[in-house]
């Protein structure tokens, strides 16, 4: 998903209206292969760190110790982001923004306290990781954008700047939402591995209520946005209520009535498809802009 977004954000959002962009294509490639080896070394060191509540809650889908050795995954959680973190700081240089290297360490280095340490915390855990989550839409914007601005282009550069900020709060808004219904679904692991997750805190009853009162802040925002902009894009709008505003209501109203692991199950898959359908509207905005 991360590297889809990365190319609708280039190819649909940007390329398609002319905008200024620093990355050919070989650019963005390097930028979507940096950012999945650090994605993809912060879940090799959740998993390791994640044994213990896993064999409880997951035991089917244990990697570590299982598939490969604790010693293995250590070395490729290394290995991916010595590679992430060094194809970074190539693009940083190629664009003459050397600076914006900073920005791959500081992900690497939030994925791994947040493996260790963040994620057992009450909430804040399920924040950082939220906020990694739109960041990975905001570092196309920042790479893309940022470098090519002049003072001729600024107005448009900040234009488009705005919207990818807007998809990335999206992308933190449905993953807190899914990151608290992942906790409650592993609420019994969880609390024998001693975490403090907010149903562990508050029990699993008051977290649905919470989880379920957190939904509307990201629907009412889409239905804000529908009919503000969106509503001489026929097409548009019913892509919006079919696939994103219909979905996020009925997963509201499952989450009151859940009352099993498997229905909280189903609940988080939803917010999944909720966020790669609210990624894909990005393929109509050709539309809403000419509209």
């Amino acid at each position: 998903m991360i590297a889809l977004v990365q190319l609708l954000i280039k190819y649909a959002l940007l390329e398609p209206f002319g905008v200024q962009t620093a990355l050919d294509g070989v650019g963005i490639s390097l930028l979507i292969f940096a950012t999945i080896c650090i994605a993809a070394g912060g879940n090799i060191i959740n998993d390791i760190y994640d044994v213990e509540t896993d064999l409880i809650n997951k035991p089917n889908r244990v990697i570590i110790d299982k598939s490969i050795s604790e010693k293995t995954a250590y070395n490729l959680f290394i290995i991916l982001n010595l590679i992430g973190v060094g194809v970074g700081f190539y693009l940083s240089h190629r664009i003459g923004r050397a600076p914006f290297f900073s920005i791959f360490v500081i992900i690497s280095m939030l994925l791994y306290v947040y493996a260790t340490y963040l994620k057992r915390t009450l909430l804040v855990g399920n924040i950082i990781i939220s906020i990694l989550v739109g960041l990975s839409l905001v570092i196309v914007g920042i790479f893309e954008l940022i470098p090519a601005m002049t003072p001729s282009n600024q107005h448009t550069q900040v234009i488009f700047l705005k919207i990818i900020l807007d998809y990335a709060l999206f992308a933190f808004s449905i993953n807190v939402l899914r990151e608290i219904a992942k906790d409650i679904e592993d609420i019994d692991g969880d609390y024998k591995a001693g975490m403090n997750t907010l149903p562990i805190a508050i029990g699993r009853e008051r977290a649905k209520y919470v989880l379920t009162g957190l939904g509307f802040f990201p629907l009412i925002a889409i239905i804000f946005y529908v009919v503000s902009d969106l509503y001489k894009q026929p097409i548009a709008v019913g892509y919006f209520l079919l696939f994103i505003i219909g979905p996020l209501i009925y997963t509201s109203i499952k989450t009151f009535d859940a009352s099993t692991k498997k229905e909280m199950h189903h609940i988080s898959t939803m917010y999944k498809w909720v966020m790669l359908f609210g990624m894909l509207s990005l393929l109509l905005y050709k539309y809403v802009i000419l509209g």
